[in-house]
This record gives structure tokens, C-alpha cells and sequence, in this order.
């Protein structure tokens, strides 16, 4: 049996995807019950769905591994590549921002400021567009220590309430983006698969329409 493969994102995102699939008649229910597998068959809808890390889904879509993937945009705009984004899934939502000490509320000052982030492409295209130029400091974690320690003078990272940027002395000094939950396609699988997919998109798209 050929299958439409869509890669979910472990964690949160998971359960608010499979909440949105399963409305649209796909069958999640042994995805959200196993704590080990990774690849789900639903043959009476002839889906499979895998769930990888959240950094990975937009690899796995654009090498073909799957052909349909859910994930937030951040990660998408961080990944690049050639993807097709279909629809903005409206759940997720957060900010990616700008961060720093209370002593930079001025904004960024001086040339070649320290910059840690997770998103060092993010970083690299938002400081391009505002003409300056600063020293992108990759991290995988726990960003918002940076300042503390001097490693950088500010970060860009996602917020939600911003409680954990206060509790760190940190505050926002600019949003970058708005991010949320995004449908991306393999582009060479909406050709070959162009009707399965669409149909799933078009009933994606028709129960976010309709919660909205």
C-alpha cells in the first residue's frame, strides 16, 4: 500500500497536530498511545505518520522522507530548502524577539554585538535587513543565559508569556517574527501525490477556516 507520509513533531506540537488530523478523519490513536514507536500506519485513510524532533520535520519533508510535515515556522525559516508552505495551522503561537539586560533597552548600540540564538539564520536575515552587522553565537539551549554570563549581549529566542525572560533580568527589545504551526509539502510529492495531498490540505484548511 503507498501511503501519505506526514512527519509530526515530537512533544506539544504532536498532540495539537494529531488533535487537527484526526478531525479530518485520520486515525492517531495508536501514535497518541505507544511511547516508543515512531512510524504509525492508518490504512483506511492510507496515512503514516512519523514523528522525528522538531528541528528534523522540515528535513525529512524537503529530502522526500515524507511527504506532508507539520511544524513551527521558526523552524521552517531556520531550515530554508525548498518547501511549499501551505497553510498557517493557527496554533503554536509565540514571538521570536529580540532580548537583552535592562541596560540595553536603547536598542542595540555598537558594532559587532554578541548575538546568541538558536536560529542563527533567523538572526543573520533580521540584523541584515536593520543594516547591522553582529557576531551570531549558535547555542541548543538555555539562550537567555548568555547575557548572565557574558558570552553574549543579547538574544534572539521564542517567548510565549515572557515570564523566563524577567526571571533572567531580561527584557524585550524588538520582535523579530510572529511564529506558529505550519503545513509544509515536498514539492516533488505534491506533483506525483498532487490529489491525495490536496485533499488533505483542502480538509486541513476547512476545519481551521471553520474554527477561526
Amino acid at each position: 500500500m503507498s501511503y501519505i507520509t506526514i512527519a509530526l513533531a515530537k512533544g506539544r506540537l504532536a498532540d495539537l497536530s494529531m488533535d487537527l488530523l484526526e478531525h479530518c478523519g485520520i486515525d492517531c490513536s495508536e501514535a497518541r498511545s505507544s511511547s516508543r514507536k515512531l512510524i504509525f500506519d492508518d490504512d483506511k485513510s492510507g496515512v503514516r505518520l512519523i514523528l522525528v524532533k522538531p528541528v528534523d520535520v522540515p528535513t525529512y519533508v524537503d529530502h522526500g522522507a515524507a511527504d506532508i510535515g507539520i511544524a513551527g515556522s521558526d523552524t521552517v525559516m531556520e531550515y530554508g530548502g525548498s518547501l511549499y508552505e501551505m497553510l498557517d495551522l493557527g496554533f503554536g503561537r509565540c514571538r521570536m524577539v529580540l532580548a537583552g539586560p535592562d541596560d540595553k533597552s536603547g536598542g542595540i548600540i555598537k558594532a559587532n554585538t554578541r548575538v546568541a540564538t538558536k536560529y542563527p539564520n533567523i538572526a543573520d536575515d533580521y540584523f541584515r535587513r536593520r543594516g547591522q552587522t553582529v557576531d551570531i553565537i549558535k547555542l541548543n539551549g538555555s539562550v537567555e543565559l548568555g547575557p548572565l554570563v557574558g558570552l553574549s549581549d543579547v538574544i534572539v529566542d521564542l517567548v510565549e508569556t515572557g515570564s523566563t525572560l524577567r526571571e533572567n533580568g531580561l527584557h524585550v527589545i524588538d520582535e523579530v517574527c510572529q511564529v506558529s504551526a505550519r503545513l509544509i509539502v515536498n514539492r516533488a510529492s505534491l506533483k506525483t501525490k498532487h490529489q491525495t495531498i490536496m485533499d488533505i490540505v483542502e480538509a486541513v484548511k476547512a476545519f481551521v477556516q471553520k474554527g477561526e
